[in-house]
Order: C-alpha cells, then structure tokens, then sequence
C-alpha cells in the first residue's frame, strides 16, 4: 500500500502543468513626430481686442468667511481698460489639418494669492504641466470641472507643495473653482497646438511661428463668448487681426 501510495502520488505531480513565462506587454506606441515648420517662411498674427460699449460694473466679493483672504475682491468676468478687453484667449481653431506638435516642456505656473487665482486665463497644450501653487495663509481646494478630461478635486495647504497636473485632450474654457473659497474662478485652455494667446492689460495679443495656410482664429471671452475670423497667411507674412466684443 505505501509503495502503490508512492507511486499515485508521483503520478499526481508529473500531471501538473509547468507555469509558462507570460509575455512581456507590447510597448505603446511612440508619439508621432512632430509635423516641421520652416522658420525661414513662419507667420505671425498680431491684434487687438476691444470692448465696445460700457464694460458691466465689476461685482464686489465678500471674502469675509475667511480672515486670511486679504485680497482684491473685484470680480474677473470682464475686465477692460480705456476700452481694451483683457483674459481673452485666442487661438488657431482651424487650419492646420493633421499637423502635430510637441508638448512643450516649460511649465506653466497658476498662483493662489489674495483668495484669488493668478492669471484669470491660461493656455497649455494637452500634456503641458501646469504647477499650481498657494501663496495664501490658508487652504484652497482646487477643483477643475472638464467636459473632456478627468475631473479632480484635490485640497493644497499653506506652504505646502505644488501640485503638477496635465490634461489629455483639448478643451477650450475649461473652468477652475475653490470649493473652500466660492468666489475663487479661473479657465485653463488646453490645445493641440501651440498657437494660442490671452489678451493682457492692453487687449493686445501676438502668436507667433505660423506656417502660411488658411485659418480659423477664435477669440473666447467667458461671458461674451466665442468669435472667429478667416485669416491667410502667406510666408513671412505679418497680419494684424483686431476683433471687438459687445457686452
């Protein structure tokens, strides 16, 4: 009996399945090479965005909830000097057919400061780092609400490390609040290309390195809304681009 034992069990082992080596997961693909654009023929579109009209009285903000917020509680919606609108973005919406790009690899900075968040109006290219820092007494809860990217929610103390986010997919407006600090609103704009501007003071805006082609530049203003216009480039050229914008 111990020997026919023995022997069953030897049998029962020899009938085991040898684990076989999985295969090594395929490597992704690479990104495709960027599309070159000859310096020696690249384009610029510069402008000016203006208000026409009276500019809507800026609302004031209560910050008094927190005593640490301390800074200017004007309201950002729309902001204009001696009819010159600024945070608007513009950008080539049309025009560059398949083209790709690489992403950029300066990062981009938004402050928290005075319960408020510097710039109002950003641009990044899908992928680009955007490093958000707090530079306020007090904790701010950056929350972005995408329609095309993976939303989050993420809480950033005083001093405490930046945070370092991206986002895949372009997106145009896309908003940014607090939800320690209701009144605090921002928009990030990410693209697939690198050509994109946000008016400042002076409504001024200038998007440099532009192969000649036929495009569609976009003008977005939160409130206002978005305008476009045809432009055609041809090599070298320089084209100045002015839009307006009624409240």
């Amino acid at each position: 009996m111990p020997a026919l034992l023995g022997l069953a069990m030897l049998a029962g082992c020899g009938n085991k399945e040898t684990p076989t080596e999985q295969p090594a997961p395929a490597a992704s693909a690479p990104a495709p090479a960027a599309t070159p654009i000859d310096p020696a023929t690249a384009a610029t579109i510069t402008g000016v965005v203006k208000l026409v009209g009276e500019a809507p009285k800026a609302a004031k903000i209560d910050m008094s909830q927190d005593p640490a917020c301390k800074g200017m509680n004007i309201a950002e919606n729309v902001v204009a000097s001696g009819g010159n609108l600024s945070n608007v973005f513009v950008y080539v919406k049309e025009g560059l057919g398949s083209r790709t790009f690489d992403t950029p690899k300066d990062v981009v900075t938004l402050d928290q400061s005075g319960c408020k968040y510097h710039p109002h109006v950003i641009g990044v290219m899908a992928g680009q780092t955007i490093k958000i820092v707090n530079s306020d007494p007090t904790t701010h809860n950056i929350h972005p609400t995408p329609k095309n990217n993976r939303d989050w929610n993420e809480s950033q103390a005083p001093q405490a490390a930046p945070l370092e986010k991206t986002f895949a997919r372009e997106e145009i407006m896309l908003p940014v609040q607090c939800n320690q600090h209701p009144w605090m609103h921002m928009f990030i704009n990410v693209t697939k290309n690198p050509f994109y501007a946000v008016t400042g003071p002076n409504g001024k805006f200038e998007i440099k390195g532009l192969p000649p082609g036929d495009y569609t530049l976009a003008f977005v203003q939160e409130k206002m809304g978005e305008q476009t216009v045809k432009v055609t480039l041809a090599a070298k050229d320089t084209k100045a681009v002015d839009m307006t914008f009624k409240p």
